[in-house]
């Protein structure tokens, strides 16, 4: 294996709830070649004065406006000069192995665009005295589509059994922490951008690993880049109508339910082949009709982010345009991976 330089890039805003203990898992890496840049989003806590303080080795960018994550993951590779990224939320801590093994798994073949490790849950009283190390009850392996559209994380909830102790080809990486080759990103660039502005701080992990897959670039799983993540929307899989999944999903913010009804159908849009979406609509048509029932007796107030969706939809379908010119992947390859 060589000994590329990767970035590990962190995107933060009022972070200081677990900024320490992430930077502190990212000084006990085994892997040494790195670097690592704070792209700060106007923070009104203490998370710039913590770094500045406390890890006065690490570049931070202290940046005047809240750019959302991935346009901040963008501005940030403007600092980096990383083979590599690894894309690291600041409720995530790395297991001191992830980097190494994360890196041995993406220089094993050069048209690998993204690595997906495997994440624990983990809740934020645990930082103290590190209890997250003992979890086993998985986050996330990854990305996986059904052939309705919904998006689903493989292994959400699930207790590790090994069940998951294989590497293998996935749909797309997750955005908790995905590590990207620095030239995959580059290639995905549509109009000089890589994540859409317009999503802003929603939906775009999915955008971006879905377009890089329709460029030719491949994601895996790699069980071996171990991390654990606080997910502050659902820590279990469930339907829609589940008591818990409903008192879950109130103490979600209206607006980011907002961007999830209208950033996921912006994905399909900008990146799903016609054909396919013929081949298995009325699974989509099912699955939409439920939603539309769910959000009409729960969550009236997502309807509220029709009039910015139609307002950007021209936008999403120029942008489409741009995406198709440049594909590489059939329609067929594309939809052998929807359950």
């Amino acid at each position: 294996m060589t000994n590329p330089l990767v970035s590990i890039q962190i995107a933060v805003y009022n972070g200081e709830r677990y900024i320490r203990d992430c930077l502190n898992s990212v000084k006990d890496q085994t892997y040494k070649n790195i670097e690592v840049i704070i792209f700060d989003n106007n923070s009104s806590d203490q998370t710039r004065e913590i770094v500045q303080k406390e890890f006065p080795e690490y570049t931070l960018v202290a940046h005047p406006k809240n750019l959302g994550m991935w346009p901040a993951q963008e501005r940030a590779l403007s600092y980096s000069s990383g083979e590599h990224i690894v894309a690291l939320s600041v409720d995530v801590m790395l297991d001191g192995h992830f980097v190494e093994k994360a890196v041995e798994a993406i220089e094993q073949d050069t048209s690998i665009g993204g690595i997906q490790g495997k994440i624990y849950q983990y809740d934020f009283s645990q930082l103290a005295g590190r209890g997250y190390l003992s979890n086993r009850i998985i986050d996330t392996c990854g990305f996986l589509m059904h052939r309705s559209r919904k998006v689903g994380n493989i292994g959400h909830g699930e207790e590790d059994r090994g069940q998951f102790n294989e590497s293998r080809e996935i749909f797309a990486v997750e955005g908790a922490v995905p590590v990207y080759r620095r030239r995959a990103l580059e290639d995905a660039r549509v109009g000089g951008i890589i994540s859409d502005p317009d999503f802003f701080w929603y939906g775009d992990d999915l955008d971006l690993p879905w377009r890089m897959r329709l460029f030719g670039w491949k994601h895996v799983y790699t069980p071996e880049a171990v991390a654990y993540h606080d997910r502050s929307t659902t820590k279990r899989p469930g339907n829609f109508l589940r008591f818990g999944t409903l008192s879950q999903r109130q103490s979600i913010p209206m607006e980011k339910r907002r961007l999830d009804w209208a950033n996921v159908r912006f994905t399909i849009i900008k990146n799903e082949y016609i054909i396919n979406i013929l081949k298995d609509l009325p699974f989509i048509a099912w699955r939409e009709l439920m939603v539309f029932g769910y959000t009409f007796l729960f969550e009236p107030g997502v309807f509220k982010a029709m009039p910015r969706f139609f307002k950007l939809l021209p936008s999403m379908l120029h942008k489409r345009k741009l995406i198709m010119k440049r594909v590489q992947v059939r329609p067929a390859e594309m939809h052998r991976w929807y359950i």
